[in-house]
C-alpha cells in the first residue's frame, strides 16, 4: 500500500499503525478496507447485456421531446429516451427486448439461444426444420398423438416461445412426415433381412373388426447375430372380403417377396381355420416352385398351440354352462349401470371385503376371461349375497352350491390359464419346456376324468377328446 501512488496518505497511515497495533479496532479495519472495495469495484468488468441497437435503428426526437427507435424488421416505432423536465420518464430498453421476441420479421437469438463453439466463440442456435420435423414424425408414432396435435393454439404457442425460429408444420405435412418415418424405418428393416444367413419363421392372423372390416397382419421372427429372438409387424393391412384361401395366400406371397424373404421361409404358424388350410397350401404352392422350402415343406405349417388350447378348453366350458350362469348375470348386472355398481360397493364395505381385484365380465371368444371372471366374482361372494337383500331386481344371485361348483371350476382352469400365458408370451419357451406343459395337459386331463364331480369329469372328458384328435397332428 506504501508503494501504491493512487493511496491517500490517510490510507497509508491507518494501514502502517495496523501493521504496528495487533488490537487495532473494528471502526479502523472498516476504514482501511473502503478504499480496497472501491478499487476492486472499479476493476470488476461490466456484465455482459443484450445490445438492443443490432435490431433497432434511433430515427431522432419527436414532437413531445422523447427520443424515438424503429424496429428493423416490422419497422414499428418506439419511445427510447426520457421526457424532458427534472421528474421525466425514462423509458428504457426492456419493451424493446420483449418485442423481440415477438417480431415475426427478425431473426433473433437471446443469449439463452447461444452456444460456444470450440473457438471460443459465441454463436446463435441455429435450427434444422427438417430435423425438428422429423423428431416431431417420431414422437407422432411413438405416442400416438393425433396429427391435428402440431396445430393446437396451446402447442404452437410453446413452441413459438421457446424458439421464434421453429416453424410448426400443419397436419397434413405431419402425416406425409409419418410416411416418410415409416418407409425409412421399413428400408432399414429390408436391409436387415436381406443380411441374415438363417431362415424366418412367420405368424399371421386374419380378423374382422367391430365395423364388419377385415385386417390381416403378418409378423416375422428370426434370430439375430447375437443369438436374440427378433420378431417384426411386416404388414397390417385391410384384408377385403372374400377371405378365402386364395385371397389371403396371394397377399402374403405379395408381402414375402415385397420384403425380399420369399426364398428364406421356413414355415408358417396359423389359427385352425378352414381357409387357413387352404391358404397354407397354395403358399406352399407358390414356394415349392422356387425350391426354397427345407424338407420339401413337412414342417412349414404350424398350428398355433395357444389356438388349440383355447379350443380344448372352449369345449369344457360347453359342459359348465349351467353352473357358470348365474355368476355370469351377476356380474353383467352390477356392470351394467353406475348406480348398481354404487349400490354394490356399499355392499363391500359393509361385509368388510378388502381387495384391489375389480368385477371382470367374460369375452366368449376368449376362455381365460371366463377364469378371470370367476377368479375375480368369488372374491365378493359375501358382496353378492348382500346386494339381493338390498336390490328386489338382483335376482340372479348364485347359492352356496353354486359359489362352491364355480370354485372347483376356477381352480380346474387355473394350470391352463398360465400355461396360455406362457406359450403366448413374448419370451417363447424352448421346445422342450413346451413339451412339458403340454404333458401336463395331459396329465390333468387325465386326472379330472376320474373327477366325482359331475360337472367336473364332464368337462375333462370332452376337453380330453379334443387334446386326442390335435395330438395326433
Amino acid at each position: 500500500m506504501e508503494d501504491d501512488d493512487h493511496s491517500t496518505p490517510k490510507a497509508s497511515l491507518e494501514v502502517k499503525s495496523l501493521e504496528d497495533d495487533e488490537h487495532s479496532t473494528p471502526e479502523a479495519s472498516l476504514e482501511v478496507n473502503e478504499p480496497e472495495d472501491e478499487e476492486l469495484e472499479q476493476k470488476k468488468p461490466r456484465q455482459l447485456k443484450l445490445n438492443v441497437w443490432i435490431y433497432f435503428k434511433k430515427t431522432g426526437r419527436g414532437k413531445d421531446g422523447v427520443e424515438r427507435a424503429i424496429c428493423r424488421g416490422c419497422k414499428d416505432p418506439y419511445r427510447v429516451g426520457s421526457t424532458p423536465g427534472p421528474k421525466g420518464k425514462n423509458y428504457g430498453t426492456s419493451h424493446l427486448k420483449r418485442h423481440l421476441i415477438r417480431c415475426k420479421k427478425l431473426k433473433y437469438h437471446s443469449l439463452g439461444q447461444m452456444f460456444m463453439v470450440k473457438q471460443g466463440k459465441i454463436q446463435s442456435r441455429k435450427i434444422d426444420q427438417l430435423v425438428s420435423r422429423e423428431m416431431l414424425a417420431e414422437a407422432i408414432i411413438k405416442h400416438d398423438l393425433s396429427y391435428s396435435f402440431v396445430e393446437y393454439d396451446g402447442i404452437r404457442a410453446w413452441a413459438n416461445y421457446a424458439s421464434p425460429e421453429l416453424i410448426m408444420p400443419s397436419r397434413n405435412t405431419s402425416v406425409v412426415d409419418v410416411q416418410k418415418v415409416y418407409f425409412k424405418e421399413k428400408e432399414k428393416l429390408r436391409q436387415v433381412l436381406a443380411k441374415i444367413p438363417n431362415r424366418v419363421c412367420l405368424t399371421s392372423d386374419c380378423w374382422t373388426a367391430g365395423t364388419s372390416k377385415g385386417y390381416l397382419c403378418l409378423i416375422a421372427s428370426y434370430v439375430d447375430d447375437n443369438w436374440k429372438l427378433v420378431s417384426k409387424i411386416l404388414n397390417f393391412c385391410r384384408m377385403i372380403s372374400p377371405h378365402t384361401g386364395v385371397e389371403l395366400a396371394a397377399t402374403i406371397y405379395d408381402c414375402l417377396k415385397e420384403w425380399g424373404i420369399d426364398k428364406k421361409v421356413f414355415s408358417i404358424t396359423l389359427d385352425n381355420a378352414t381357409n387357413n388350410d387352404s391358404m397354407q397350401n397354395i403358399l406352399k404352392g407358390h414356394l415349392s416352385l422356387q425350391q426354397s422350402l427345407l424338407c420339401d415343406g413337412e414342417y412349414f405349417h404350424v398350428r398355433c398351440s395357444a389356438h388349440i388350447l383355447n379350443l380344448i378348453v372352449q369345449e369344457g366350458l360347453k359342459a359348465a354352462n349351467d353352473a357358470l350362469f348365474r355368476v355370469r348375470e351377476s356380474v353383467k348386472y352390477v356392470k351394467g349401470s353406475d348406480a348398481r355398481m354404487r349400490k354394490f360397493e356399499q355392499c363391500v364395505k359393509q361385509v368388510g371385503i378388502s381387495t384391489n381385484l375389480g368385477l371382470r365380465l367374460d369375452v366368449a371368444t376368449r376362455w381365460n376371461s371366463t377364469y378371470l371372471m370367476l377368479e375375480s366374482a368369488l372374491q365378493y361372494e359375501k358382496a353378492f349375497s348382500s346386494l339381493q337383500l338390498v336390490d328386489r331386481n338382483y335376482s340372479h344371485c348364485p347359492t352356496s352350491d353354486y359359489w362352491i361348483r364355480a370354485e372347483k371350476i376356477c381352480e380346474f382352469l387355473e394350470p391352463f390359464h398360465e400355461i396360455t400365458n406362457l406359450i403366448s408370451g413374448s419370451s417363447y419357451p424352448t421346445s422342450n419346456l413346451y413339451f412339458m406343459q403340454v404333458w401336463k395337459i395331459e396329465c390333468m386331463l387325465m386326472e379330472k376324468v376320474q373327477n366325482p364331480d359331475g360337472v367336473i369329469k364332464e368337462m375333462a372328458s370332452r376337453m380330453s377328446k379334443k387334446f386326442d384328435k390335435y395330438w395326433s397332428k
